[in-house]
């Protein structure tokens, strides 16, 4: 059979069902890409429409009838997407050959589920198609004149694919496919219509749709569609081929996966220019390389001739106005009599952009070649480049200059910063000895005086004072603890001054070396105590006594550099108290729109230098800064360890405005918004790609920036990890056997900020400090009537669930509705006669009224509310009172200090607002699903409780808890207890709040 006949696969695709809307707009517009054995075919595409009919056939041949049962059929459906962009994945089916029927009246139609691509696609739906074959009859025989060159041909050309397809797997022999490829063939094939229908009954067809479904088109017309569609099909397989980067990947035990498979590939064209070869040179004359592409040029440094440059550059190619890219090597000399620069062309060498070759990492990189330059001048001249389309993934984009990013300078390239690591220090001051105090007051008979003194202790910038002591004594004691906050590398000294208040003057004064202080882990080891000398004078060395101190490096604590409540990270500062991590956060910064100009570009039109900053734990990235665009596109990923689940990411967009600026200008970069994600809030290996609202408050009111785009994956290693984190306290031991006053943690709190604020500003390229300030909250503790207001009613919000409570309890009684008072009565009579059954009851509807109102759970939402925020309400005012520095700047002195004095107490009572709201709404958040874990194990546990209280009488029950609530203080830990722990755990708003 298979040596007398050619046969045919007929696929029909008939229609879709419930696919995955994904154009943003609820719907999708879909096409079927088919493959086999080589060939491919499309299917027209089906505007905004879930359950698209096509009722389209295709064929392909079969090129070995033997082996078409090993052979497989695959459907891939995409959502098109127009003006260049990757069409984005609907689902996929892989039929096997051996399922194939031949063609006749009874083919079945089969509905297949559409499969994922990977284990995060988010598909659904299924397609319908019939799948057959036929066989046809050898042709007459005067057709063998035509057809004796194809099969030579085809008999060479097939031990070629069969080796292609042993060696090497499906896609990458799709790439050598298009490879080979190019429009002059495509016209080649066109101007011999003869030979490309011969070759159509032996090799494979080019990837396009049978010739019976085309339209005829004149001779030039049809030459120029022809190429269109073959450049339009070459671009949607290298961008399908590119897109395989982004895919998730796994090697042994590790889940970690590729840098970029939250975020669209960007091509870059590469030109990577390593030296030239200057036949006749000139002494006195340096030579540089210049790229010209369309209106785009750069220059590579200058040097003498024969030396390397080995520069690399990265030309964003949608942005790309011309198909060639032209390199030359330019001779420049100054001219001392008119001041200036000479330049003269020592060749060129041009480049077609359409057979630039393509890399995809982890493919090795490009070796450089040497070209002989072109031109007048140019003989025996060579240069040594290569020249590749990769995309932000490829190792060079790093150290390469950027079209979109302003090249090389510092302040446009994106980076990875470290918080330093931060320890409390304490100090005790204990007591002093032997001081030698000054006389007391002049005079022929001196009078002996009380001497009243205080300690005095300086790290850095840090300054503070133990209380005064009033004893008569010149060996006063103290016992007080002074808490600082140190940062690696250390500050070199603690310094310690003993002062009398008498005079005003100081005692003496002592240097503690940092770096020898003893560093705990917990409470239970007491440092060592040790004994230093006061010095009265830095030059003479006088001895003026000595002082008692214990000074340790606390380990067991979380320093804290942020505001509590959007806390990114919990962990200890000791390695040795470290845990494993629980999981893995992804965020990929894909891009922002309709970004507003922020300044003025050449004092004409406004412009926006747009860039990203997101911190997590210590760690923060910054993008690359995209030029002069009100819709950037970064795509860039980055990975954080999680170490607990109930953290806060932090995103800020912000304009570059140091860009060509000095420092001494005084330019702050601009903030365009921010935005918050809380970890707890979202499903486990479950990708949220979303765009969101930049909203930042200005003097004039609030205002709408722009529109950000990001994608975000939090991933677990180890759910009973992640379940057991929520039983755990929220901070380390050390925060509740010894913990610190509120008002000291306040302080603490605002040394770190500043530590953090310098050392970050003194990073190479820096961050600016209005940049760390608005990532860490530093005004927060701030008085402000919109945040007092906002935190009220948070608190009102929750009082009027009780309210409403109330309200439906007056519904029953008045018989607003019938059946509802029924049942309650129905209910008030099972409990009277069943007592023991009330806990139980009350259990089993938690349970199956929280399980049921899963489904109605809110969309997560990651950008700041406005209304929450109380921003629509806020009045002139109050903005210029929110906006007003501290203390105030406003006019008479009294009225200023009772003015500070007032939003000094009231900031405290508007965190206390706050705080009160967080708690109603923790427990709203429990009832709501906001954290599906908490809730589910909620859940849980009322169902567990539900059988306990059924099995064990309430009486014991009663009598049981009642002794454990009266236990003994022995009996009792100091850690909180664990249903404390799982409520402070439980998201409240406060990560909304701008």
């Amino acid at each position: 059979m298979a040596a007398n006949c050619t046969r045919k696969l007929t696929v029909e695709i008939c229609n879709a069902k419930n696919l995955m809307p994904k154009d943003g707009q609820g719907t999708a517009s879909a096409y079927v890409i088919v493959d086999f054995d080589g060939q491919r075919r499309r299917t027209n595409t089906i505007f905004r429409d879930l359950n698209p009919q096509w009722d389209e056939k295709l064929e392909f041949l079969v090129h070995d009838v033997d082996a078409m049962a090993a052979e497989t059929l695959e459907l891939n459906v995409y959502n098109d997407k127009k003006a260049g962009k990757r069409s984005t994945f609907l689902g996929k089916v892989r039929i096997s050959g051996s399922t194939f029927v031949k063609s006749g009246d009874d083919v079945p139609l089969v509905y297949y589920p559409l499969e994922k691509r990977s284990v995060f696609s988010q598909i659904k739906g299924e397609i319908s198609l019939k799948v057959s074959y036929v066989d046809d009859e050898p042709p007459p025989a005067p057709a063998p004149e035509k057809s004796d060159a194809p099969p030579a041909a085809a008999a060479e050309e097939k031990p070629k694919e069969e080796e292609k397809k042993e060696d090497k797997p499906a896609e990458e022999e799709k790439k050598e496919e298009e490879k080979k490829a190019s429009p002059a063939e495509v016209e080649k094939k066109e101007e011999k219509p003869a030979e490309k229908n011969a070759e159509a009954a032996s090799a494979t067809p080019p990837p396009t749709p049978p010739p019976s479904t085309e339209v005829p088109h004149p001779p030039i017309a049809q030459q120029k569609l022809v190429q269109e569609k073959s450049v339009a099909s070459d671009h949607s397989k290298n961008m399908e081929i590119e897109s395989k980067l982004f895919r998730k990947i796994s090697s042994g035990s590790s889940d970690r996966r590729v840098a970029f498979d939250l975020v669209d590939p960007m091509p870059f064209l590469y030109i990577r220019v390593v030296k030239a070869k200057i036949s006749n040179p000139a002494g006195d004359s340096s030579f540089c390389a210049k790229i010209v592409i369309g209106t785009h040029s750069v220059k590579t440094k200058s040097l003498s001739a024969n030396n390397e440059w080995d520069q690399v550059f990265a030309f964003d190619k949608e942005g790309l106005n011309s198909t060639s890219v032209e390199v030359s090597i330019r001779a420049e000399k100054k001219v001392a009599e008119k001041d200036t620069t000479e330049e003269t062309s020592a060749g060129t060498v041009c480049f077609d952009l359409q057979e630039v070759p393509k890399r995809v990492p982890p493919d090795s990189p490009l070796a450089p070649q040497w070209y002989s330059l072109e031109g007048e001048g140019s003989t025996g001249n060579d240069i040594m480049l290569s020249v590749w389309v990769g995309t932000q993934a490829d190792e060079a984009f790093q150290e390469a200059w950027q079209s979109d990013s302003g090249g090389l300078i510092q302040d446009t390239r994106a980076s990875v910063y470290l918080s330093p690591k931060l320890w409390y220090l304490r100090l005790t001051v204990i007591q002093t000895q032997d001081l030698q105090l000054s006389p007391g007051t002049p005079g022929p008979e001196p009078k002996l005086r009380s001497p009243e003194l205080y300690v005095k202790a300086q790290l850095g910038a840090q300054l503070f004072k133990t209380s005064r002591t009033t004893i008569g004594s010149i060996n006063p004691t103290w016992n007080e603890d002074l808490v600082f906050v140190a940062a690696e590398p250390f500050e070199p000294f603690l310094t310690l001054t003993v002062e009398d208040v008498t005079n005003g003057q100081p005692i003496g004064h002592a240097k503690v070396q940092v770096a020898t202080v003893d560093k705990r882990t917990d409470d239970k080891s007491e440092p060592r105590s040790r004994w230093f000398n006061l010095i009265a004078d830095e030059v003479n060395k006088a001895y003026a006594g000595r002082i008692h101190v214990r000074v340790c490096l606390e380990g067991g604590y979380h320093v804290l550099d942020e505001a509590a409540h959007v806390t990114s990270d919990v962990r200890a500062t000791a390695n040795q108290l470290a845990k494993p991590p629980i999981g893995l956060l992804e965020v990929g910064i894909r891009g922002a729109t309709n970004l507003l100009p922020v300044k003025t570009k050449d004092g004409t039109c406004g412009t926006t230098d747009a860039y990203v900053v997101a911190k997590y734990g210590p760690k923060w990235v910054r993008t690359r800064t995209i030029l002069d665009r009100f819709n950037p596109r970064w795509n860039e990923q980055y990975t954080w360890d999680v170490y607990d689940p109930c953290t806060v990411l932090t995103i800020g967009v912000f304009d570059n405005a140091r860009y060509k600026h000095d420092e001494a200008e005084g330019k702050k970069d601009v903030r365009l918004g921010k935005l918050r994600v809380r970890l707890s809030t979202l499903d486990t290996n479950r990708v949220y790609v979303g765009t969101y609202s930049l909203m930042v408050l200005l003097p004039t009111g609030a205002k709408k920036m722009g529109e950000i785009e990001i994608a975000l994956r939090f991933s677990c290693s180890s759910w009973i990890s992640l379940i057991q984190a929520y039983a755990n306290p929220m901070l380390p031991r050390m925060h509740y056997v010894k913990p610190l006053g509120s008002a000291q943690q306040d302080i603490l709190r605002h040394c770190a900020m500043r530590i953090v604020t310098a050392r970050l500003a003194r990073s190479e390229p820096a961050l600016s400090q209005e940049v760390v300030q608005f990532m860490l909250d530093t005004d927060m503790h701030m008085w402000s009537m919109r945040r007092s207001k906002a935190n009220w009613f948070r608190v009102v919000g929750c009082l009027s669930r009780a309210a409403s409570i109330a309200r439906w309890i007056d519904g029953i009684q008045t018989w607003t509705h019938p059946p509802t008072t029924v049942l309650v009565h129905i209910l008030l009579v099972a409990i009277v006669l069943c007592p023991h059954l009330i806990l139980s009851t009350i259990c089993m509807y938690a349970f199956m009224i929280i399980s049921l109102r899963f489904r109605y759970r809110q969309r997560t939402s990651f950008a700041m509310d406005p209304r929450l925020s109380y921003l629509d309400a806020v009045g002139p005012d109050e903005l210029d009172e929110e906006f007003d520095g501290f203390p105030s700047a406003r006019s008479e002195e009294q009225v200023r200090v009772r003015y500070d004095r007032l939003r000094a107490v009231a900031g405290r009572a508007q965190t206390l607002l706050g705080d009160i709201g967080a708690q109603g709404e923790r427990l709203e958040a429990l009832f709501n699903w906001r954290d599906p874990r908490a809730t589910g194990i909620f859940v849980v546990v009322c169902l567990l409780a539900s059988l306990m209280f059924y099995v064990v009488p309430f009486k014991a029950f009663v009598l049981a808890f009642g002794f454990y609530y009266l236990r003994h203080p022995r009996f009792r830990h100091d850690m909180p207890s664990l249903p404390l722990n799982f409520f402070r755990r439980l998201p409240p708003q406060s990560d909304r709040i701008m």
